[in-house]
């Protein structure tokens, strides 16, 4: 059980790890703050309730069982962070935000107060590592204590969880957020199983009947399943919004390569500008974009709009898509300025240039012509490999 606990810590620790730069470079934004905040006390939670972690604290405080209280205000402030990260997201005016946020700290900030003075004034000699809550669910002022924290961690899982619900279907067709926002909705709604089982273990104790199983064997895989999906929910959307740009950019930077090549005899796409495969890929991308534009800019004058046209016009009626022709004929338009520009040819200046597609487009097309040395295009022939 204790290794289950250490797991899910390690994975919140992770989602800290994480948020933590976006934190630092947010500077002041309470949304960002409180985000990491609440990561931060969900993270302490399972690092204290591990069984090996609360003998260790109460044999480093000499008191019996007082990780109970500890735990349970952990808990409670991971509760508060929730509600506070609520206000954040809910918005509103900046006095109603500040009104609202002194009251979670008031009301949650007394609801610790009152747990450590029932630990104070209860019974509690017998140290329990993994049945505290029932074992102590009849005890005077201990039974309070488990209860405050019930109901303090069952009212923020409730008002996170109708607000998460109605957040679902406004970030839907979002991608990664909208998978963040799923995960942290059943995140949640698993708590109120959590609250439920433990509870129900409790009252069964006031009842005088022995439901101890599902505070000791239930209710902690609850936990743990809780803390990993809250701990995905807050993680995912960032880490995969990282990961979708970059095979994005790893995409477009091995699509241009074609157009690169092809463009390698303009002067003017000539860069003294030198970067190594290792390289990081967003610098090595920025570099073919402006390495293309530049030489695509220089090349302008030696196409032909009215010879681009005339390509379209045969690639369709040999079959081709719109899309494939126009693509074909603007990859064969760049290949053949790039032979005119070679041959020492002087520039079209009496007719209009095209508007050439994508160089993405372009690239992808230039694979599909049988070779650029193949392309010849020039005023006196106006033949095209398709």
């Amino acid at each position: 059980m204790s290794t289950t606990f250490w797991i899910v810590a390690v994975v919140l620790g992770i989602g800290v790890g994480y948020k933590v730069p976006a934190i630092l470079r947010a500077g002041r934004n309470p949304l960002a703050r409180q985000v990491g905040g609440l990561l931060i006390a969900a993270t302490a939670v399972f690092v204290f309730a591990a069984p090996a972690t609360i003998e260790k604290v109460n044999d480093l405080t000499g008191v019996v069982n007082f990780s109970a209280p500890w735990v349970y205000s952990l808990l409670t402030g991971f509760s508060a962070s929730c509600l506070l990260l609520i206000i954040k997201w809910r918005g509103g005016s900046t006095d109603s935000i500040r009104r609202a946020t002194w009251w979670v700290y008031g009301s949650y900030g007394t609801l610790v107060a009152g747990l450590w003075l029932c630990f104070a004034m209860g019974e509690h000699s017998v140290e329990r590592l993994r049945d505290l809550d029932t074992y102590y669910a009849t005890t005077p002022w201990m039974r309070e204590m488990i209860l405050l924290y019930l109901a303090a961690h069952t009212t923020a899982v409730l008002i996170t969880s109708a607000l998460l619900w109605t957040w679902e279907r406004r970030v839907r067709g979002t991608g990664w957020l909208h998978t963040g926002v799923v995960l942290l909705t059943v995140g949640y709604a698993l708590n109120l199983a959590y609250d439920a089982v433990k509870l129900t273990a409790v009252v069964a104790r006031w009842n005088g009947h022995d439901r101890d199983y599902l505070s000791t064997n239930v209710a902690p895989p609850i936990a743990a399943v809780v803390g990993v999906l809250i701990g995905l929910g807050f993680v995912l959307p960032h880490v995969g919004e990282r990961m979708s740009q970059r095979v994005a950019d790893r995409r477009e930077y091995r699509a241009l390569a074609p157009l690169a090549r092809t463009l390698q005899p303009v002067p003017a796409a000539s860069s003294p500008v030198s970067l190594g495969r290792f390289a990081p890929l967003q610098m090595r991308l920025t570099h073919r974009r402006t390495f293309v534009r530049d030489a695509l800019r220089h090349l302008l004058p030696y196409t032909d709009s009215a010879l681009r046209e005339a390509t379209v016009q045969r690639l369709l009626a040999a079959g081709k898509s719109p899309e494939q022709a126009h693509a074909l004929a603007d990859a064969n338009t760049v290949a053949g300025a790039v032979e005119r520009l070679q041959a020492g040819a002087e520039p079209v200046l009496d007719r209009p240039h095209p508007e050439l597609s994508d160089p993405v487009v372009i690239s992808r097309a230039l694979r599909r012509l049988p070779s650029v040395h193949a392309v010849r295009w020039a005023p006196s022939t106006e033949s095209v490999t398709s």
